[in-house]
């Protein structure tokens, strides 16, 4: 097949959540032999010239070159329209151009978005099968955000979430299938009531590249992995180490957390002059550090869609203790492959059965890697992937007389 794919961030190199999937997907697609052309953005050269490593896993991309201040402009002159303001920050005027050239000069057998930021390339396009797959549903992100943001920005938060509940809506009905990453998104998806076809497919993880080691690990020392620029991210870590990191250090003073992740905020830096806390800022790999860790903490409040840090832990054999809303993108049973707790007494205890347990601490690595094996690598996802296109395609050529005719 001839593939137009487009996602709203480069995919390539892998690096972060909104890259990994698409360019699993992507590489996929390519190695079973169809010609995949990737369309998406960048907002440097030194991005651009790095994102050039995807020409060996598809035939041909294109870039659209933003700059932050002119994403940021294109945003703002949206907050008082029904546009949705993430939609403006997604747009590039160069790279509309060339898949309007795409379109014109080429046969297209389907037309796969990554995000619905950047449907808006390809909404309006007829009688070329479309996919579009949502991931996380951003309205309900948005909705979220403004629970924890104050007042007048939970107002913004709120209006935008709202923006984009009726985009995606909107949006569905446009596109022959939708797809989500987890099965609560799928069923946001539906709750909708668009009518449109859905489905979900689960993001997986590299299980060659996150693979235990020898077992050797610190049994004082926990870890946290995420971008720090990212406020889910930071609202979890804030509220840990306010809430639950003196309950930790009163029962076990020799603990040490380690916050590991790319551009933290001055705020999360602060967070290391605590006692036992060390704020790593960007690592060249991650792994190292998870490895060496008793467990894993990643209990975020706001979490949608698949947590991939979940998911590398799993594959390293490192135990992770979670919360509600972040084991519900992971296709796995509390207990039994990780831990789930909410409260800070709940969390503070879970760690501490781990630490304090090596017996436990080894049922819940052995047990994790084989759920992530099993349920979340990449071969198995994207199996599930190939049945969704032949679904959407069967269905296309079902009805394309009616499409016909009522043109």
């Amino acid at each position: 097949m001839n593939i137009l794919y487009l996602c709203h961030r480069f995919p390539y190199p892998p690096k972060r959540g909104g890259k990994i999937r698409p360019f699993n997907m992507i590489r996929h697609l390519s190695q079973a032999g169809h010609h995949v052309h990737v369309g998406s953005l960048v907002r440097s050269q030194p991005e651009a010239d790095e994102g050039k490593g995807i020409a060996p896993h598809c035939a041909g991309f294109d870039m659209g070159m933003v700059t932050e201040g002119m994403q940021w402009a294109r945003m703002i002159v949206r907050l008082p329209l029904t546009t949705p303001s993430s939609m403006g920050y997604f747009y590039s005027p160069d790279l509309a151009a060339r898949v309007k050239q795409l379109l014109a000069q080429q046969r297209w057998d389907l037309i796969f978005v990554h995000c619905s930021s950047v449907a808006q390339y390809v909404a309006h396009v007829k009688g070329t099968p479309k996919i579009l797959d949502f991931g996380d549903m951003d309205s309900q992100k948005w909705l979220e955000y403004a629970n924890y943001k104050p007042f007048p920005l939970s107002l913004g938060y709120r209006f935008e979430g709202h923006k984009m509940l009726a985009a995606e809506k909107s949006l569905a009905r446009q596109f022959d299938l939708c797809t989500a990453t987890t099965r609560a998104e799928w069923q946001t998806l539906n709750d909708y009531g668009t009518g449109a076809a859905t489905d979900w497919f689960p993001n997986g993880v590299d299980a060659d590249y996150f693979s235990p080691t020898d077992g050797s690990y610190d049994a004082d020392t926990i870890s946290f992995i995420g971008r720090m620029d990212y406020y889910p991210n930071q609202e979890c870590m804030s509220r840990f180490c306010k809430q639950v990191w003196p309950l930790l250090k009163q029962r076990r003073p020799s603990l040490k957390l380690l916050i590991v992740g790319a551009d933290p905020s001055p705020e999360m830096r602060a967070l290391g002059n605590l006692p036992g806390v060390t704020v790593t800022g960007s690592v060249s790999d991650v792994r190292p550090f998870i490895r060496g860790s008793a467990l894993m903490v990643a209990p975020l409040a706001i979490a949608r869609g698949t947590q991939n840090k979940i998911l590398e832990a799993m594959g390293m054999g490192v135990p992770v203790v979670t919360s509600t809303a972040a084991a519900g993108g992971v296709d796995a049973e509390a207990e039994q492959h990780f831990l789930v707790a909410d409260s800070p007494a709940d969390l503070a205890a879970a760690v501490l059965r781990i630490v304090e347990n090596p017996a436990e601490r080894a049922r819940l690595a052995t047990a994790g890697r084989e759920r992530m094996l099993s349920h979340h690598a990449w071969p198995r996802s994207m199996q599930r992937l190939d049945t969704i296109i032949g679904r959407c395609r069967e269905a296309f050529a079902a009805k394309k007389p009616e499409r016909v005719l009522t043109k």
